[in-house]
């Protein structure tokens, strides 16, 4: 049924072709549930346009940051509309949570339940003063992707990216690596001072959101905030130490084999990522366009409907997958929540990396595309623990049809290797980054001495203490700087440890129990946020925990998985 509500077309320009909207939907009359029912949806077509307008000025932004039309696009939407919104959305929320028909559709549905709290939470945080100071802190955000887009070194006659000298890391000459890895310290210290005092901004900005609304720290209120319902601090501190007891040690001895086979008295930073053996970097593709083909057939392999969509949004233009100068750094996958498409951007250099990069957010994008049939917005708005289960499965799920990119089986194993060696390096990293963040927020008028030094205590915890930086300088004190999501997204980290714990569980299920994994990997994503976390991560097969027993059972089976490929 087409939309009666919305003009067609519907074109945001400033916020007067949006506020009338609002100012309709809080005047409307609910005299029945079924009025209920179509104002829920009439406002859900609203948010998704919005969501939709949003979503193209930051691609845009992010894919050239150099250009000033499209920087002022999004900033006038962050600046100059989303202020105007949020006091007339915390209207709405108010009107729909005390709606005399709320309760009874509350009691219709899980669904509904998990809603209507989600409004309720967003109903107790809302504060109008805190409206400017977000304003802020996504005007600052939008500084750290512009510093961080705009580094770059110079190397063999040419200007390249970070993420594309990150390749010569990988390189067998020790020499180059070393050069090139100062390089690329020299840059990032360039802005260290300048991240800093950014940070110190954000930090302060952050604190007094979270006072305004009433709480003692902006980690409380970002539990709320993110709708953190199914665990709490404590479970996050869990994770901690179950992360560094049960996986710690085992990236340590994977140090100690590095060591071993290099044939080095001490590893070096720019010895991390070079293959031990000396074997020359996996180079699975060339450009965008090979990195995608191929993509598309590692997923067709796993089951037919993953290929398409990517197929599908490959026809629609939606893919922008190569570095280039300009561009911001990372990688995403935007939902387009209008027209259920959603956009996959990430810097592609040509290595290994770039592959996982792909599944992941192709598995992001399948999610989308799984969760279109749901009724509401909010539905489609699934929290990051279950968001990340579908992206992290996928890269352990495409794991063997990774021949599309490596025909010679050695270096398919070597590939395999590099992914379950990457599980055993993630880990320990999402710990500390998270637990860096849990210590920033509980002491938020600290110096930079201060969060240096407490960065250095969790680099010594969740390090594999095998890597020597001795005489470095401040490169791993300040190596958090690189990690997006303490600026941009912050406490929204410690969901990938989670959904890697989950997805290998997925994996493990799918080489015990075949096409039965995928089935329940399909129905997972279709549940969208209409049920709770760990109601979705029964759907997909596995358990959501975080106990020290769980995490070392699944790191046995990794550990066991990784050695069968280094005897193949």
């Amino acid at each position: 049924m087409p939309n009666t509500f919305l003009p067609d077309p519907f074109i945001v320009n400033s916020k007067d072709d949006v506020l009338p909207l609002y100012q309709q939907l809080i005047e409307r009359n609910i005299q029945t549930m079924d009025d209920f029912r179509a104002f829920l949806q009439d406002v859900s077509d609203l948010e998704s346009a919005l969501s939709e307008d949003m979503a193209w000025r930051y691609i845009r932004m992010t894919c050239d940051t150099q250009n000033k039309d499209h920087e002022s696009a999004y900033l006038a939407f962050v600046q100059e509309i989303q202020p105007h919104l949020a006091p007339l959305e915390d209207q709405i929320n108010n009107k729909i949570v005390a709606c005399e028909f709320a309760s009874a559709w509350r009691a219709e549905d899980e669904a509904h339940e998990i809603y209507l709290r989600g409004l309720e939470g967003a109903v107790a945080l809302f504060r109008e003063e805190n409206i400017p100071l977000q304003s802020e802190l996504a005007t600052l955000a939008q500084e750290y992707s512009a510093i961080q887009g705009a580094m770059s070194i110079e190397w063999e006659g040419q200007t390249i990216t970070l993420q594309q000298a990150g390749n010569v890391l990988m390189r067998t000459d020790r020499q180059a690596r070393e050069t090139v890895w100062h390089l690329m310290q020299d840059r990032r210290a360039v802005d260290t001072d300048k991240l800093n005092t950014l940070f110190n901004q954000m930090v302060q900005l952050r604190h007094q959101v979270a006072v305004n609304a009433g709480f003692d720290n902006f980690r409380d209120y970002m539990f709320k905030a993110m709708g953190r319902y199914d665990y709490n601090v404590s479970a996050c501190k869990d994770f901690h130490r179950s992360v560094e007891t049960a996986v710690v040690p085992l990236l340590k001895e994977l140090m100690v084999r590095r060591k071993s086979l290099m044939g080095v008295t001490t590893l070096k930073p720019w010895d991390t990522q070079v293959d031990p053996l000396g074997r020359e970097p996996l180079k699975p593709f060339q450009g965008g366009e090979e990195l995608l083909k191929k993509g598309i057939d590692c997923l067709e392999r796993v089951d037919p409907f993953f290929g398409q969509c990517i197929k599908t949004m490959e026809s629609h233009s939606l893919l922008d997958l190569d570095s280039r100068l300009g561009k911001a750094p990372g990688g995403y996958n935007y939902p387009l929540a209008k027209t259920n498409m959603p956009f996959i951007f990430m810097n592609a250099s040509g290595n290994l990396r770039d592959v996982e990069t792909l599944v992941h957010e192709a598995g992001h994008a399948i999610h989308s595309f799984q969760m279109a049939p749901l009724g509401l917005n909010a539905f489609k708005n699934t929290p990051s623990e279950v968001a990340e289960l579908a992206s992290m499965s996928m890269e352990l799920l495409t794991m063997n049809t990774w021949d599309a990119y490596f025909q010679d089986p050695h270096l398919l194993q070597r590939a395999k290797a590099e992914q379950l060696e990457g599980i055993l390096g993630t880990l320990p990293w999402i710990a500390q980054v998270d637990a860096f963040q849990h210590w920033i927020y509980e002491n938020p008028n600290h110096t930079v001495e201060e969060r240096t030094a407490a960065w250095m205590d969790l680099s010594n915890r969740f390090g594999s203490g095998e890597v020597d930086y001795t005489g470095l300088g401040s490169a791993l004190e300040n190596s958090w700087h690189k990690q997006l999501h303490i600026f941009e997204v912050p406490f929204y980290y410690i969901e990938y440890g989670f959904a890697q714990l989950g997805a290998i569980g997925v994996w493990r299920n799918y080489i015990q129990h075949g096409s039965k994994a995928i089935d329940d990997y399909k129905a997972f994503l279709k549940l969208g946020y209409t049920q709770s976390i760990p109601a979705v991560y029964e759907t997909a097969g596995v358990a959501f925990n975080f106990s020290e027993d769980y995490i070392r059972e699944l790191m046995d089976f990794v550990n066991q998985e990784l050695h069968a490929v280094y005897e193949s």
